[in-house]
């Protein structure tokens, strides 16, 4: 058994994202984030990905890892855990993995759902997308250009953007990490990066991580803007991005995870913690303060996605709301 960090392993994991897909899921390269850690055991095929977070270890995405050696490394984590008088819960599951805890006894609900764009079906026509149109072109006719570029040469102008955005968000606010994507670092050469600029200063920025499984094609990751400009940035940025990677032969941009969101019964698996999938819907209706899943859905849906995809959290134990917690501790959100 080893465990060390996903920077120093970059290749191991990058092999287990793009070899072990069979969970689909979207959002894996995050697995590639810095500051994340890797467990691994010897001789077995596979990663799993994790932060320590208090007394909890939170997990990313079930291990990534042979058909043969999911289980080994599921039970490796779990066994590990309980070694150091940890809590284990694992956040943003695909049905595959909730499918394969609820097996190993974890109490699994659904915690929200990720959003994707069938690209040689999508179109901008028609009059479901007047408003999106007229964004876009409002911001074009501000003196919006976009343009893919690489990030190492635009550092200082990223590094602006963001510390304005996120001055925008109140005194306290931190920018969030784990479950959201990076720019720069060990694995930025597989990101791409579209940056908007108005009088040639960049003003708004999408960066996009690949994703790989049946749906693979990029994933709408990190995105940031310098609040009081044009309307209408975000969409043009995206309109461009989706423009070339149509022209491409891309097959999928996914919108990425949001919690609280797609939530279905018929998505829940027996077992599930009743009490648990109560305070989902209720953050869904009423959980702006601490996530504004309600304003992430409405941009996703301007787009029309062609599919939502459930995800999970699994608590080793009964549903905790602890564990929960320290899932948006592990992210840095407090």
């Amino acid at each position: 058994m080893s465990t060390t960090s996903a920077t120093t392993l970059d290749s191991p994991v990058l092999r287990a994202i793009t070899t072990h897909t069979q969970s689909e899921n979207p959002s894996s390269f995050l697995a590639l984030n810095s500051g994340n850690d890797v467990f691994t055991l010897p001789g077995v095929d596979g990663v799993a990905v994790y932060r320590r977070a208090g007394r909890h270890l939170v997990q990313f995405g079930g291990p990534f890892a042979a058909p043969d050696a999911y289980g080994k490394l599921l039970a490796g984590l779990r066994e590990r855990t309980r070694e150091e008088q940890l809590h284990l819960v694992s956040v943003q599951l695909q049905r595959a993995d909730a499918e394969q805890y609820r097996k190993a006894g974890f109490t699994v609900n659904q915690i929200g759902a990720s959003w994707a764009v069938h690209l040689p079906e999508f179109t901008l026509r028609g009059t479901r997308f007047m408003q999106l149109r007229n964004k876009i072109s409002r911001a074009l006719r501000n003196g919006l250009v976009v343009e893919e570029v690489p990030a190492e040469e635009c550092e200082e102008a990223l590094n602006t953007i963001d510390k304005a955005w996120l001055g925008s968000k109140g005194e306290h606010a931190r920018p969030l990490e784990f479950l959201v994507g990076q720019v720069g670092g060990p694995a930025q050469g597989h990101r791409r990066l579209f940056v908007g600029s108005i009088d040639g200063a960049p003003v708004s920025y999408i960066s996009y991580s690949p994703v790989y499984g049946s749906r693979s094609g990029w994933m709408h990751d990190l995105s940031r803007r310098i609040p009081g400009g044009s309307p209408g940035l975000m969409e043009a940025i995206n309109a461009s991005a989706i423009e070339k990677f149509a022209g491409e032969g891309v097959e999928w941009l996914h919108f990425g995870f949001t919690p609280f969101t797609g939530l279905s019964e018929d998505n829940e698996l027996p077992g599930r913690s009743p009490s648990f999938q109560w305070l989902m819907h209720f953050l869904w209706a009423e959980g702006a303060a601490l996530y504004p899943a309600q304003s992430q859905l409405d941009y996703k849906e301007k787009w029309a996605p062609h599919a939502a995809l459930p995800e999970y959290v699994a608590f080793d134990g009964p549903a905790s709301i602890a564990g929960f917690a320290h899932v948006f501790r592990a992210c840095n959100a407090f």
